[in-house]
């Protein structure tokens, strides 16, 4: 569905006759979000007294199977395709609303001369990595290293985090030598240096999809914000902390 389309689809939503309230919203997003969307909230919430934000940041794996277990959450933003399509599947999401919502590229990140390419990573003792089972960043970051041909070079040296930014704060800690997180994430710290940046013909665009849950596609209120998220408000903040203009 065009960009024009889904707005439609929004206009529509809040034009049933529906009143907006105060009240409670509930957002799951990737933790590398996390910057951009506190922002966005309370620059809302400031224009709308009385809505009250409750925001869960993690990897995209862990909040979708949360999802699916039965947490409530009214919007979901990923940063990948395949949970949004795992809750899509399961009807958890409004399919008209999903929609893209930024994207990114992966880098690498440790004490400063430790490596310039991914050439260098096997002379390293140990390197973070979100698990691929649940966080986006480190599917990316597998996948890279598949096309590499280092994934089995470097398979006892990886350390695995629960989300992006655990692995960002392993490197800060030098607990590792180095860490795959996003390049956004390497602008939120000052403690660890843009070692270099992972080719992007070796993995898959990253891409952050968001979507209304069905249960957030009922509520005016969840609905009012996710129309914000497709404005050029929403895409000057995204480009404030670092993410690419689409």
């Amino acid at each position: 569905m065009q960009a024009t389309a889904r707005l439609l689809v929004i206009t529509l939503l809040l034009g049933m006759g529906l009143r907006l309230q105060a009240g409670d919203v509930s957002i799951s997003a990737a933790a590398s979000l996390r910057e951009t969307l506190t922002e966005l909230c309370d620059s809302y919430a400031k224009s709308h007294p009385g809505v009250v934000f409750v925001k869960s940041f993690a990897g995209s794996g862990t909040l979708a199977r949360q999802l699916e277990a039965g947490a409530p959450a009214d919007l979901f933003l990923s940063a990948d395709l395949a949970w949004m399509d795992y809750l899509k599947e399961r009807r958890l999401v409004e399919p008209s609303s999903i929609a893209t919502f930024a994207t990114n590229t992966l880098v690498f990140v440790g004490a400063r001369g430790r490596a310039a390419s991914l050439q260098d990573l096997p002379k390293l003792e140990k390197i973070a990595i979100g698990s691929p089972r649940s966080v986006p960043a480190g599917e990316y970051a597998m996948e890279a290293l598949r096309h590499a041909g280092l994934d089995r070079q470097l398979d006892k040296k990886l350390v695995m985090a629960k989300d992006v930014r655990e692995c960002l704060m392993y490197a800060e800690r030098g607990e590792v030598d180095g860490a795959f997180v996003y390049a956004t994430d390497a602008l939120q710290t000052t403690k660890a240096n843009l070692l270099f940046t992972v080719p992007q013909n070796l993995y898959s665009r990253v891409v952050y999809p968001m979507a209304l849950t069905s249960a957030g596609s009922r509520k005016p209120e969840a609905v009012a914000f996710f129309s914000l998220l497709h404005t050029p408000e929403a895409r000057a903040v995204l480009a404030k902390h670092g993410f690419p203009l689409q």
